[in-house]
């Protein structure tokens, strides 16, 4: 059986957005972009298939891009 994290398109939509981000970035790769802002790399890669993240660690992420939570969600397809 699935767990909700599993079906929950909104995680998905959360990852691709963090995607979106790195890519304009100038990153192609998102183990080169966690290896040069010294983020676990399996876990950074999860996080952009839609794995759960903790607040903590999307506030981290955002604070690299310097990006505010409101203009991160606003960029969320809904």
């Amino acid at each position: 059986m699935k767990s909700r994290e599993d079906t929950d398109p909104r995680l998905h939509q959360i990852g691709a957005r963090l995607r979106e981000l790195r890519v304009a970035a100038g990153y192609s790769s998102y183990e080169t972009f966690a290896f040069e802002h010294e983020l676990p790399r399996v876990t950074y890669g999860k996080h952009e298939k839609g794995s759960n993240i903790t607040m903590k660690s999307l506030l981290r992420i955002l604070d690299i891009h310097r990006i505010s939570l409101a203009d991160f969600f606003a960029g969320v397809k809904a």
